[in-house]
C-alpha cells in the first residue's frame, strides 16, 4: 500500500508518494491530450527531442555526461495510449543523497534538469536544433516501420485500427509515417509551445521524502499557466449488426488472430471489478480457459490470451495459430465465451483469479514506476480507485457479477493474419 500527497501548482499537478524501500528517487513527468490526427506525429516527436539536450547542455554527449554525474541518473521517455488520450512519459532515477557521502542536493539538481528540458530546450531561429529533430525523425521513421517486423504487435494494431476506424482510438502513439517528412524544426517547436499551455502535466516523485521537502522547488521550476480540465468521456462505438471479419495476408509462417471485443465496462464503472475477473478466467493468466482449452487441451495455438484496455472499454484476444486452424480455434474460443456467459466456471477459478489479480497489483506497486502507473488510472479516470479499494472491490466480486459483466460484452470484429495463398500448408 502507499500513501500519496497531491498539490496543484498552477499549471501543473504534483504527486508525491513517500516510500523509505529505495536508496533512489524517481520522478515522472506525464503529459496528457487528446488523441488527435492532425498531432499525434508531432507529440511522438518531441519527448525524443526533448532528451537530447537543452541550453545548459547543448549536446547529447553532454547532457548525457551531466546525467553520469548526478552519480548514474537515468533517463527514458515513452509513449501511451490511455483511452482517449495521447500519453508522454518522461523518466528520470536518481540517487538519494541521504544514502550517499556527498551532501550534493541531488533531488533539486534532478528537479532543474527536468525544468530546464521542458522549458529551455535547445533552440535556434525559433525552432528547435534542426540537427536534433532530423536525427529524431529518422529514429522516428525506424519506430513506426518496426512495427511491420513484429507480427503480434502488427496484428494488435490493425484490429485496434479497423474496430475503431474513424475514431481518435485507432491512432497510433507513434503517429503516422507519411506526416514525419512534413515537420520542420521551426512547427514542431510552435507545437511544443502550444503543448506546455494546454497539455494536463502531472510530475510523480517518489522516494524517501515529503509533499513539504520538494513543493518549493517545484513551484520555483515549474511555471505553468492553470488550465481547464478536459472532459474524459471516450467515443462510444457504434453497434454493429454483424461481427466484422478481416483477413490480411502476407509472407507469415504463424497465423496471428485477434478478437476485438467491446466490454461495454470500464474503470469508470462500478463493474470493473467484475470484468477483471471475467477477463482473469477467460484469458488473462495461465490458468485460464484460452490458455488451458487453446493451447494445452487442443494444441492450436503457440500462444492465446485476452486483455482490457481498462479506459477504452475494449477487450484483446491474442491467438498465434497454423494457418490452416483458424475455423477450430475460433470454435473454441467463441466455447470458452459461452461458457463464461453460462457461468461454467468454478469457485475454485473464482478464488485462483482473484488471489493471481491481487498479487499482480502488489507486485505492481512493489516499484516506484508501478505505484505512478496504478496512480495515474486516477487521473485518467473521472473515478478516484485508490489501492485498497481496489483490492477490496476484488475480494467483494461474486460469481453472478462476473456472469452480469460477460452479458455486456459483445465481439465486434475478428482479425486473421494469415500466409498468402499457395504456401506451403
Amino acid at each position: 500500500m502507499f500513501q500519496e500527497e497531491v498539490k496543484t501548482i498552477g499549471g501543473l499537478r504534483l504527486h508525491v508518494i513517500p516510500t523509505k524501500k529505495y536508496k533512489t528517487n524517481t520522478l515522472v513527468l506525464k503529459m496528457k491530450a487528446p488523441l488527435c490526427e492532425q498531432d499525434i506525429t508531432m507529440r511522438a516527436l518531441v519527448p525524443y527531442v526533448l532528451q537530447n539536450a537543452t541550453e545548459r547542455h547543448p549536446s547529447m554527449k553532454e547532457f548525457r555526461t551531466y546525467l553520469d554525474e548526478l552519480y548514474g541518473a537515468t533517463l527514458q521517455v515513452d509513449l501511451a495510449k490511455k483511452g482517449e488520450h495521447h500519453v508522454i512519459t518522461i523518466r528520470m532515477d536518481v540517487a538519494n543523497e541521504k544514502f550517499l557521502g556527498d551532501t550534493s542536493p541531488l533531488l533539486r539538481e534532478a528537479l532543474t534538469l527536468f525544468s530546464d528540458m521542458l522549458f529551455r530546450p535547445l533552440t535556434e531561429q525559433g525552432g528547435f536544433s534542426v540537427t536534433i529533430v532530423e536525427q529524431e525523425k529518422r529514429a522516428l521513421k525506424q519506430k513506426i516501420q518496426s512495427l511491420f517486423d513484429d507480427k503480434m504487435r502488427y496484428a494488435q494494431h490493425r484490429l485496434i485500427e479497423e474496430m475503431y476506424k474513424g475514431s481518435p482510438y485507432a491512432l497510433d502513439v507513434h503517429g503516422k509515417l507519411n506526416d514525419i517528412d512534413t515537420i520542420d524544426a521551426k512547427r514542431l517547436y510552435k507545437h511544443y509551445e502550444h503543448m506546455l499551455k494546454h497539455d494536463e502535466i502531472d510530475l510523480y516523485i517518489v522516494g524517501d521524502v515529503m509533499l513539504a521537502d520538494v513543493e518549493h522547488d517545484v513551484a520555483e521550476r515549474f511555471s505553468l499557466e492553470a488550465r481547464p480540465l478536459r472532459s474524459t468521456e471516450t467515443t462510444t462505438l457504434t453497434k454493429r449488426t454483424n461481427v466484422q471479419e478481416v483477413i490480411e495476408k502476407q509472407d507469415v509462417k504463424q497465423g496471428k488472430l485477434h478478437l476485438g471485443y467491446r466490454t461495454n465496462t470500464t474503470y469508470n464503472d462500478p463493474d470493473y471489478d467484475a470484468l477483471q475477473v471475467w477477463n482473469g478466467i477467460f484469458g488473462g493468466f495461465a490458468h485460464s480457459k484460452l490458455f488451458m482449452n487453446v493451447r494445452e487441451k487442443a494444441s492450436l495455438a503457440y500462444y492465446a490470451a485476452s486483455r482490457i484496455e481498462s479506459h477504452q472499454g475494449m477487450m484483446m484476444v491474442m491467438a498465434g495459430i497454423e494457418p490452416s486452424n483458424y475455423e477450430r480455434a475460433l470454435e473454441i474460443i467463441h466455447a470458452q465465451e459461452e461458457a463464461m456467459r453460462n457461468g461454467q466456471f468454478s469457485d475454485q477459478e473464482i478464488i485462483q483469479t482473484k488471489a493471481v489479480i491481487r498479487n499482480q497489483l502488489l507486485e505492481t506497486v512493489d516499484t516506484a514506476r508501478g505505484m505512478i502507473e496504478v496512480s495515474y488510472h486516477n487521473v485518467i479516470a473521472t473515478r478516484q480507485r485508490p489501492l485498497n479499494e481496489w483490492l477490496e472491490g476484488i475480494e467483494k466480486v461474486t460469481r453472478e457479477d462476473v456472469v452480469r459483466v460477460g452479458e455486456k460484452i459483445e465481439l465486434d470484429t475478428i482479425y486473421f493474419l494469415t500466409e498468402k495463398e499457395g504456401e506451403k500448408k
